[in-house]
């Protein structure tokens, strides 16, 4: 029997620190809740899809990328289009958008062959933002990232693909990890190792939902994920993952604190929508 990777055991590590045990339960029962909602007995795919919507609006806030909710229920739906000349926010939309509903389509494969789908988020996410060539493949040496400098200087593209690596051995590992746990660190990793010249925050926050479905976590994909990273706003986001990025014991048990605080965020965002649905009313995200 192969042993288990260092990277697998560090998580399983991760899940014991003071406190995380009870915040993983939770999450858990969060979700579970979310799970019983009444609209979810026939009408899941509805409530999903307007998940990916409101998830993806807050992603893009995230990103300082600000559209209504409303013009992106619109495109999903095919009632409206982009512009044939969009500007640097709505060129980051559409990407946020897409990868956000390509989580989808990664349910057989996010746990499987995750290396693929990293690949399919970022073709989704950075399409017209880097060059097509750039689009599903780590950086390369002498390619930088600009992104997420407050998080300090991404390591050399040279590091990136052990540091893959061990992201790809924890999805895989993810059934026999608690799920928060594991979406958790390999987000921040994401964010920390920043392996594309361009989208990596919208790739691991999308990367996060995929995890979050398919490790059983929230099976019915309408957690709003990405609002519940969002609910307190750009700069705890970010603060929480600096304090991962110390790699200390604190600093990464306050990003996994804030990880299972967000799942709890996005069921009860999730619930919102569920009652939206079962009212026939989609509104804007609360």
């Amino acid at each position: 029997m192969p042993s288990e990777s260092p990277i697998v055991a560090a998580v399983s590590r991760l899940a014991e620190l003071p406190g995380i045990p009870e915040q993983v339960e939770a999450a858990r029962e969060a979700c579970t809740r979310l799970r019983w909602h009444q609209a979810l007995r026939k009408r899941i795919p509805e409530a999903a899809a307007e998940s990916r919507v409101r998830g993806a609006h807050a992603s893009g806030e995230l990103e300082g990328a600000s559209v209504p909710v409303d013009v992106l229920r619109d495109v999903v739906r095919g009632a409206a289009t982009w512009s044939p000349d969009p500007d640097p926010v709505e060129l980051t939309m559409r990407g946020v958008l897409a990868a956000t509903a390509e989580t989808e389509h990664l349910a057989g494969i996010v746990l499987t062959a995750p290396l693929q789908a990293l690949a399919r988020l970022h073709t989704a996410a950075a399409a017209g933002l880097v060059a097509d060539g750039a689009l599903g493949r780590p950086r390369r040496p002498g390619e930088e990232s600009p992104e997420l400098t407050d998080l300090g200087a991404a390591p050399p593209a040279q590091d990136v693909a052990v540091r893959l690596r061990d992201v790809a051995d924890v999805l895989v590992a993810v059934p026999s990890l608690p799920v928060v746990v594991a979406a958790a660190v390999v987000h921040a990793e994401l964010a920390t190792v920043r392996p594309f010249v361009r989208g990596n925050a919208v790739v691991a926050r999308a990367l996060d939902r995929a995890v979050v479905r398919a490790g059983g976590l929230d099976p019915t994909g309408v957690a709003v994920t990405e609002g519940g990273h969002a609910a307190g706003g750009g700069a705890a986001y970010l603060g929480a993952l600096a304090a991962y990025g110390r790699g200390d014991a604190v600093g990464v048990g306050l990003w996994i604190s804030h990880c299972c605080e967000a799942v709890r965020a996005a069921a009860t965002q999730g619930e919102a929508v569920a009652d939206a649905v079962l009212a026939g009313r989609l509104g804007p995200p609360t």
